[in-house]
């Protein structure tokens, strides 16, 4: 068994949900040497999260952030708000989605469906850089 971690810095990215699978990839090369294993993503932050789906259609983003900030609007009466109005809605639908993936890994790549891929789900107007911690553990290639 092998493990490898790496830390990956996303860019900052505006409110939505970010398509974000061939970042992820691209920091990641020691994933194509694993024969079957598993990928731990962890999100370090608790006002965005992350979360696998439809990866074709552009509509599925948006309609995903318009259906979220109607479950967690800003105009809610919050008590957190010293860290603006976006703040604790972007903390409660990062306590929806959460904060970590686990994707099976089969000869050197993620066991996606066809149309899923993993999403960035940024809740706050300027969230900056976002960081995930990727944990990779299986058996390498013979």
């Amino acid at each position: 068994m092998s493990w490898v971690q790496q830390q990956i810095e996303l860019a900052a990215r505006p409110r939505g949900f970010h398509l974000v699978t061939e970042d992820v990839l691209a920091k990641l090369p020691e994933l194509r040497e694993i024969r079957v294993g598993l990928l731990h993503l962890f999100l370090q932050h608790t006002s965005a999260s992350l979360s696998i789906n439809e990866n074709a259609d552009a509509d599925v983003p948006r309609d995903l952030e318009s259906s979220f900030s109607a479950i967690a609007p800003e105009d809610f009466p919050y008590r957190h708000t010293c860290e603006g109005v976006d703040d604790m809605p972007a903390h409660v639908k990062s306590s929806l989605l959460g904060c970590s993936l686990v994707i099976p890994i089969r000869n050197g790549k993620l066991c996606l469906g066809t149309w899923q891929g993993i999403y960035l789900c940024e809740h706050r107007e300027r969230g900056g850089r976002r960081r995930l911690v990727a944990t990779i553990w299986g058996d390498k290639e013979d």
